[in-house]
């Protein structure tokens, strides 16, 4: 220890603050908070110190120390987090934010509220709702919003009495305040509307427009209570695409984080009425070394600093250190009280867990996306070629998988990677035909019997996204005998020569012709990650499609057993409302202004649900 620390270490105050390690250059190498300054730097000098190899290896480039008092710990942490975001020193967890965050923004301190992309928060009496991990999530959410509450867009003073109007007002995209279409009342509740969509509040809105679409409809202004049908259903289709398989209530955010080397990927479901109304992953650098609770103290300490809105409650993956100190930091920002949960059990813990599978998934397309350059990639398919035996470069990779409910509805899917990157437009689905009952095998087999036949066909064109092009490698998920009923069937159809692995999810151990034993790769492997990002990918896309499936298929045959309602109403009331808990939810008047229906035909559905 150098005579200059140890000076420094004497005169250490026994307050609240915040202290700075810098290396010999006086660049800053950690920021720190501490209840009490004296202890807590001292502890990193002790010689009895049992400190992580990350504090090891920082101790010994520290070279001169600096701290602020505060007076409580509170402001001790609001100014921590500021001097790690304004210095991101290499020591400390941080989250990965090379630039603000974006927010979406309504200028509620205007006459006439625009909502439109901002970084810059100011308190100027405009309501933000954020942050988003990306420009692009922004952009979604305002596309949905556009969509569906007809706000102005432009930023020219509004007088009202414009002569001529824009395009937006013309498809009902702006309810025209230039022209003076829309009272400044009747603007504020479009406004209003949006703001409680974006809080998750989509019941309330559908119950505002529903009752204005039964009034247009009762004046016989039907022109008006199309637009409004129209956003009703595109609100139901968000609102259907909200549905979680854990059944919650109430407003949480739900936190969960997977690690490797020295990043972490954290993912954040924000629910709001039992509804997820939004998800973002964040990365988190730095956190090599570090326990999983100061991991998740970090991230929470640094997301809800620039956070807009705070849950009551926020459900965690882990334990935070000082959870009392975190709470009633967050209760201060908030004004009310803020629970920090780590849930063993129930739904709340089934909740964890999703999240948790996210974070994951998350991780694995990260570390993908961090090996864009041909070289990387190719040292990866490199690794696939030499731990699978393959006799070349596995440059085109297809994956299949089945998904059925009992044996029934049962579809099967192809996806396709070219040199490591997922290719959509070459993914294939399709519908089980020739096996009944519960037969995975069988399904697997007519699948790829399908494909492969394909292949052989007279007249198949050659280019790189046809039937035609042999892939170096196929995929499936399963063991021994999903292995070798594909390959029973490729010899049949004549692509023996092939190259066939199977990726069993249990322990994720590959299976390949003529070794009787699994390999086995490491959980940081490449390869590894490849493949299982290949087999999920194929997982997806065929639950996907079953859902899709199973959906329209409980929906037609409820409406078979009304009488009037034939083929065209059927998809007319389909496109409308999507599936039969809708359907059924829906009311009388809902279902008379649907295309093709009356009022008699709606009644009639009405009691047949």
């Amino acid at each position: 220890m150098s005579p200059l620390i140890s000076a420094q270490l004497k005169q250490l105050p026994t307050s609240p603050g915040v202290y700075i390690f810098k290396d010999v250059g006086g660049n800053i190498l950690y920021v720190g908070k501490a209840a009490n300054l004296y202890h807590r730097v001292r502890s990193y000098f002790a010689a009895s110190a049992k400190l992580s190899a990350k504090s090891q290896r920082l101790v010994v480039r520290v070279n001169d120390i600096e701290f602020f008092v505060t007076n409580s710990e509170q402001e001790a942490l609001i100014l921590e987090l500021n001097l790690i975001k304004r210095y991101r020193p290499h020591y400390n967890v941080r989250l990965k934010d090379d630039k603000t965050f974006p927010y979406l923004k309504i200028t509620l301190n205007e006459d006439w509220p625009r909502i439109y992309f901002t970084r810059r928060l100011v308190s100027d009496g405009g309501r933000y709702f954020g942050p988003f991990t990306s420009a692009k999530s922004v952009r979604e959410t305002l596309k949905v919003l556009k969509r569906i509450f007809p706000f102005r867009t432009c930023k020219k003073p509004l007088s009202g009495t414009d002569v001529r109007v824009c395009l937006e007002y013309h498809i009902n995209q702006c309810v025209g305040p230039c022209i003076g279409a829309v009272t400044r009342q009747g603007y504020e509740k479009v406004i209003k509307q949006a703001i409680l969509f974006l809080e998750g509040k989509q019941e309330m809105v559908l119950k505002q427009l529903e009752s204005k679409m039964q009034e247009a409809a009762s004046s016989l202004d039907f022109e008006k209570a199309v637009i409004l049908r129209d956003q009703i259903q595109a609100i139901e289709k968000i609102i259907e695409g909200q549905k979680i398989a854990a059944a919650v209530t109430g407003e949480q955010d739900v936190i969960a984080f997977a690690s490797d080397k020295d990043q972490s990927c954290v993912q954040v479901f924000f629910i709001r009425s039992g509804k997820l109304v939004g998800r973002e992953s964040f990365v988190l650098q730095g956190t090599g070394s570090e326990e999983p609770e100061q991991i998740m103290s970090s991230f929470i300490e640094q997301f809800y600093s620039v956070a807009t809105y705070i849950p009551p409650l926020l459900l965690l993956q882990h334990p935070v250190g000082n959870k009392t100190k975190i709470e009633t930091w967050l209760q201060d920002k908030k004004g009310s009280k803020v629970r920090l949960q780590v849930p063993f059990r129930g739904n709340k813990k089934q909740l964890v867990e999703i999240v948790a599978t996210n974070a994951e998934h998350g991780l694995q397309q990260l570390k993908l996306r961090q090996h864009p350059v041909p070289s990387d990639m190719t040292a990866i398919l490199l690794e696939v070629q030499k731990e699978l035996h393959l006799p070349r470069l596995p440059e085109r990779m297809e994956s299949y998988d089945i998904s059925n409910t009992q044996g029934k509805l049962a579809v099967g899917s192809m996806v396709v990677f070219d040199r490591g990157q997922p290719k959509p437009s070459y993914y294939r689905h399709f519908r089980i035909k020739t096996i009944a009952g519960i037969d995975d095998y069988g399904m697997l087999q007519e699948v790829l019997w399908r494909r492969f036949k394909r292949s052989f066909q007279s007249g198949e064109a050659t280019a790189s996204g046809s039937w035609a092009v042999m892939p170096d490698l196929v995929l499936v998920d399963g063991g021994k005998g999903q292995l070798n009923a594909v390959r029973s069937v490729m010899r049949e159809v004549g692509a023996g020569v092939v190259p066939v692995a199977g990726l069993a999810k249990e322990n994720e151990e590959i299976f390949i012709p003529g070794q009787p034993e699994p390999i086995t790769l490491s959980a940081s492997s490449p390869a590894r990650h490849m493949l299982q990002h290949l087999r999920d990918e194929a997982h997806r896309f065929a639950l996907g499609y079953h859902r899709k499936i199973r959906q329209k298929a409980s929906f037609v045959s409820v409406l078979d057993m009304v009488p009037g309602i034939g083929p065209k109403r059927k998809r007319a009331l389909l496109r409308k409302f999507g599936s039969v808990q809708v359907l059924r939810e829906a009311t009388v008047a809902e279902l008379a202004v649907t295309g093709g229906m009356n009022p008699s035909l709606a009644k009639k559905v009405k009691e047949y649900l």
